[in-house]
């Protein structure tokens, strides 16, 4: 499935999954279905409604949607909304409810794919509560399931796609505060655990180097995970939102969350060319964050206590092993044009990576440099000054300068430790955006980065022993590094202080420019 169709298919499932929390009587209850989809851009048909004192009875619903040629269509045969008496309301629905998803044909067909799947909730307990303008619901099931029933289309049968996704326990709540462009949301949920199996054939796989077919490719995968949780608020995402987000953020649109798993496994099966790959993968915890509104746009990963195995018929290795303790990624930046600065965060971490020692061989065979576990961290911030809307498209093609200027920048850490030798630093700077003449069309900064290597010599030393340099070719790095360092004349470490200022850079006092 591509982009749009994955699009397609969760508004359809977000709209059967919450929606009837929007309100606090049978009719409230329905009527909000029906604006969420229509805010989706989803059109409704249905064979009935039937309104009774207490319930109202919709019967074979259709949702349907239509996008970038891609139709997604699910269908409920009965849907029962039930006034408890206490100011709550229940909601029913078929234990199974199809849904299917047709692409046009590709280039070269004739035929469009439908793929049809089948949700199934088993003991699917949901309720709403609240008042009008603020109306929540808690939900609950033993077991949610997503699973592929079939494919019709060209070569269907030739991909031979099975695939499946299943989550124990799963249980949370939604609440909307009020509506169109003034609607705020905030979710909750969690699942015990989360099961993804997927097997299938490529039939056109891209041919061999030398031209000839290899035969179809087959794939099977299999992810497994605990504790898996998801929150967020915000403004409900809609259609209007996904064609201009640019204005939506003039608007005041602002939604960030979060999604997070405790151990996790992977194994992955790939034949191709009648060859095998095999790899295995497993972690403590991953988690992912995300925002976008007028402060900025913000993702970020996280995993740690991470393991891969990999092995197959092209690796010249029984298997390779990588690992680490801890991964992360941080990326918060401003989108939205104001005429002060806004704060900006970049941060890479990767704590105690190792490989396999017959990787290492590969370009150490006689075991010179240490093999300790590596790590690298980049942690930065600072402040920009946006001067153009950076999701607007029109806005971003007709610039003919940069869409901001940078006013400070600050290096909180920066680490690398490899093969014996570490490098630390610390500093920050500012930036004078009306001189851009001083440092070539770069704004002139002011500031300075304090800097610290231990064991360089050493691991200069064992690349010389390993012959990646020659003994003068060392000599010159060491002189070169003299310009820039202070060296201990009785341990292995060097110290700098590089410094812009007086629009000249500095290293230890001397100035270079």
């Amino acid at each position: 499935m591509g982009i749009s169709t994955l699009r397609t298919t969760t508004a359809l499932a977000a709209v059967l999954l919450s929606s009837p929390a929007w309100a606090v009587t049978p009719a409230e209850v329905w009527q909000s279905w029906q604006d969420m989809a229509t805010s989706y851009g989803q059109t409704l048909t249905s064979e009935s409604v039937e309104e009774g004192d207490d319930a109202i009875t919709v019967s074979g619903l259709t949702m349907t949607q239509d996008q970038d040629g891609v139709t997604s269509e699910m269908t409920i045969s009965e849907l029962v909304f039930t006034d408890n008496g206490d100011g709550t309301v229940d909601v029913s629905m078929p234990e199974v409810i199809p849904l299917t998803v047709t692409t046009p044909p590709a280039e070269g067909e004739t035929s469009p794919t439908t793929v049809t799947l089948s949700i199934t909730q088993t003991d699917l307990s949901m309720t709403a509560t609240g008042e009008a303008g603020a109306v929540g619901y808690d939900f609950a099931s033993s077991e949610t399931s997503i699973k592929v029933d079939k494919i019709e289309g060209v070569k269907a049968e030739a991909v031979d796609l099975v695939a499946e996704a299943k989550l124990a326990d799963l249980e949370g709540s939604y609440s909307v505060e009020g509506s169109g462009a003034d609607a705020a949301l905030s979710y909750d949920a969690s699942a015990a655990s989360m099961n993804l199996t997927v097997s299938g054939k490529d039939p056109d796989p891209s041919p061999s180097a030398d031209g000839t077919a290899t035969g179809p490719t087959d794939l099977n995968l299999v992810i497994s995970m605990a504790d898996l949780s998801v929150s967020g608020e915000g403004t409900p995402i809609n259609t209007a939102m996904m064609e201009d987000f640019a204005k939506a953020l003039a608007g005041g649109a602002d939604s960030q969350g979060e999604v997070s798993a405790g151990a996790t496994t992977m194994v992955f099966d790939v034949v191709e060319a009648g060859k095998a790959t095999h790899m295995e993968m497993s972690g403590a915890s991953t988690g992912l964050s995300f925002g976008l509104g007028p402060d900025g746009f913000g993702y970020g990963a996280t995993a740690k206590d991470v393991k891969m195995m990999v092995k197959g018929d092209d690796i010249p290795f029984p298997q390779v092993d990588v690992a680490y303790a801890e991964a992360a990624f941080d990326l918060q930046i401003p989108v939205v044009k104001k005429d002060t600065p806004q704060d900006f965060v970049l941060l890479s971490k990767l704590v105690d990576f190792t490989i396999s020692d017959d990787i290492w061989a590969m370009f150490d065979p006689t075991n010179q440099l240490p093999r300790d576990p590596a790590t690298i961290v980049i942690d930065t911030k600072g402040t920009a000054t946006v001067t153009a809307d950076i999701m607007d498209p029109a806005a971003m093609e007709s610039m003919q300068t940069p869409p901001g200027e940078l006013n400070s920048f600050d290096v909180t850490e920066l680490r690398a430790k490899v093969a014996g030798a570490e490098l630390t630093g610390a500093g920050s700077f500012t930036f004078d955006n009306t001189d851009l003449v001083t440092f070539g069309g770069f704004p002139t900064p002011t500031g300075k980065l304090e800097l610290k290597l231990t064991g360089g010599n050493g691991l200069l030393d064992k690349l010389v022993a390993m012959g990646m340099f020659a003994e003068d070719e060392a000599m010159g790095f060491r002189m070169m590094l003299g310009m820039f360092a202070n060296t201990s004349p009785d341990k292995d470490e060097m110290t700098s202080t590089l410094e812009f200022k007086d629009k000249g850079f500095f290293a230890n006092g001397q100035r270079l420019q």
